[in-house]
């Protein structure tokens, strides 16, 4: 389950999100991982296709028809399930922005070959506390906060007790309990003032306590998506650092 925050670099993630942080320090987190560029889409898009695939700005599904294979179809391709949950998303699969729902944060959004998937999979964070109790949580999820939650329009601190809550919900759960979850938390880009460097944390029920150094980026995360699936890597993530290995997850 990877959940994303917006716009903040690792040393304010650090000093700012004091409860995820010290579930970061429980577990396992990266002092040298880092985002591909500015703005955030591309980031998104990154994270889940192993490439950019040349977006360069935040613009709307309607402007970026993207196509090709993601984390998302490639899990379901190898019969195991995938899902998003969107806070603040009015309905699945939501092609526009609305309120504090910001559909650039939703990468499966772009891929119009997925389309049919997405408005099945995509789903509000509501259905989030209903999965995680019955332990019926997708091999590949995505956790999007709005845009209050995420903390792109309001503080790190909000941003910190909404990811505190949502980690407790899914640490609650018997995906957790089975050591069966992996907890990502990370962000989509800095704040343009820290060579796009963020934190980026692992954990889970049989997460080795510890600091990685490795050098890793959102290609890495990729990578990582796919070897958890047992799949092979999409483009860029194919010669991306090993972030299996720097966090030492046994998968399999």
């Amino acid at each position: 389950m990877v959940i994303v925050v917006e716009n903040h670099s690792l040393r304010q993630m650090q000093r700012q999100m004091p409860r995820t942080f010290a579930f970061a320090s429980q577990y396992a987190y990266a002092t040298d991982y880092r985002a591909i560029r500015h703005p955030s889409l591309p980031n998104y898009i990154a994270m889940v296709a192993g490439s950019t695939l040349s977006v360069t700005d935040d613009h709307d599904p309607s402007a970026h028809h993207l196509r090709g294979a993601t984390v998302f179809s490639q899990a379901r391709a190898n019969g195991r399930t995938a899902k998003t949950y969107a806070d603040a998303m009015p309905s699945r699969c939501a092609l526009q922005s609305s309120g504090d729902y910001a559909v650039r944060h939703n990468p499966w959004t772009y891929f119009v070959d997925d389309r049919r998937a997405c408005l099945r999979h995509d789903v509000p964070v509501t259905a989030l506390r209903r999965d995680a109790r019955r332990g019926h949580l997708p091999n590949v999820g995505f956790l999007i906060p709005d845009l209050v939650h995420d903390a792109h329009d309001a503080s790190l601190a909000d941003a910190d007790a909404w990811i505190s809550r949502r980690i407790g919900q899914l640490t609650a759960g018997p995906d957790w309990t089975s050591g069966h979850l992996a907890i990502v938390v990370t962000a989509d880009e800095d704040d343009r003032l820290s060579g796009n460097k963020v934190l980026t944390l692992v954990g889970s029920r049989y997460q080795d306590q510890r600091v990685v150094t490795e050098h890793l980026t959102h290609y890495s995360l990729t990578r990582f998506i796919e070897d958890v699936l047992g799949v092979h890597h999409l483009r860029h993530a194919r010669r991306a650092p090993d972030m299996t290995a720097a966090f030492g997850v046994q998968v399999g």
